[in-house]
């Protein structure tokens, strides 16, 4: 697997592409955030990043399409795991340029970076 250049990444041992919170936070106008979390985790305690699109898993591949590949992608779950699995997805889809957010929004609540969270209806 080829090194990319589009920003310090790390791959895992099971081949996954990983990005850190730091640098996604300095570069979010630089990158699309996929959250591939369910629509009650992406309303819910947890937030989500400013600007994040959201696709759950389950419907990633039938919606892959309605992913902008002109940025990186950078796909972000609760914890790592399913973004993880959407980084395969995508690299099968064809994506070139894409990274897990490894730890989720667990982690990057935890580290104190930025969130939207779910606007009260009134």
């Amino acid at each position: 697997m080829r090194d990319p250049q589009w920003a310090p990444l790390s791959c895992t041992t099971a081949g996954i592409w990983e990005i850190d919170p730091a640098w996604v936070e300095e570069n979010l106008h630089s990158v699309t955030v996929l959250d591939v979390r369910e629509p009650s985790e992406w309303e819910g305690p947890l937030g989500r990043i400013p600007g994040a699109v959201l696709i759950p898993l389950g419907q990633l591949p039938g919606r892959a399409n309605e992913v902008s590949g002109v940025k990186p992608i950078v796909a972000v779950c609760r914890s790592g795991a399913r973004s993880a699995q959407a980084t395969q997805m995508l690299r099968e889809a064809g994506f070139k340029k894409v990274a897990n957010l490894p730890g989720g929004m667990m982690r990057w609540r935890a580290e104190g970076r930025p969130v939207e969270s779910a606007r009260a209806e009134s």
